[in-house]
């Protein structure tokens, strides 16, 4: 099973992302859940969202402590709240910002880790290009299909239009495709931390 905990702030999609990328799973023939936890339910207040991928039926139905890629939709929270909890050393971590961890004071945090498996990619400014609004959440799934694997870029889009209909299903499929490629040059790249 590979589970993911994506962390944000209300109004930034987090929720959708976690159901997309269960959509995207689904569409892949796999098994998948998603579902969120919230503090306050109020716009800009920290969420938190799980998304559990499999090729059997899955029964766990508790909050992911240990996650296998963890998505920060916000960088914000990045001092605030230990987003980082429970990942593995071996676990995937997805920031969305145009800046790399060690400009983030995560320089430390980030040598722990295998540098293929940690990706910082704007993924606010993206979803500005082609969306015209700051919702960080389907170019994120873009980068995450790249980083990780785990999930195709098709099937990401094949989700987000079963969702998102005529020219905000193809404005966010367009995002996601621009992080995708944008996080394949960053991944092929010698040193990205």
């Amino acid at each position: 099973m590979f589970q993911v905990r994506i962390h944000g702030r209300g109004g930034q999609g987090v929720v959708t992302a976690a159901e997309l990328l269960s959509l995207t799973a689904f569409a892949e023939g796999r098994y998948a859940q998603a579902f969120p936890t919230f503090g306050s339910e109020r716009t800009g207040a920290p969420v938190t969202a799980f998304c559990r991928i499999d090729d059997r039926e899955i029964r766990a139905r508790e909050p992911i402590a240990e996650p296998d890629a963890v998505i920060v939709q916000d960088p914000t929270l990045l001092h605030q709240v230990d987003v980082f909890a429970g990942v593995g050393k071996d676990g995937y971590v997805l920031v969305n910002t145009a800046r790399s961890f060690e400009e983030l004071g995560l320089g430390e945090f980030a040598r722990q880790f295998r540098t293929e498996r940690l990706l910082t990619v704007p993924a606010t400014e993206i979803a500005r290009e082609h969306l015209g609004r700051p919702v960080p959440n389907v170019p994120l799934l873009g980068a995450f299909a790249a980083l990780t694997g785990v999930v195709a870029l098709p099937s990401v889009a094949a989700a987000v239009r079963e969702r998102f209909a005529g020219a905000i299903g193809e404005g966010n499929v367009a995002a996601a495709e621009a992080a995708y490629e944008l996080a394949q040059t960053t991944l092929r790249e010698p040193v990205h931390a």
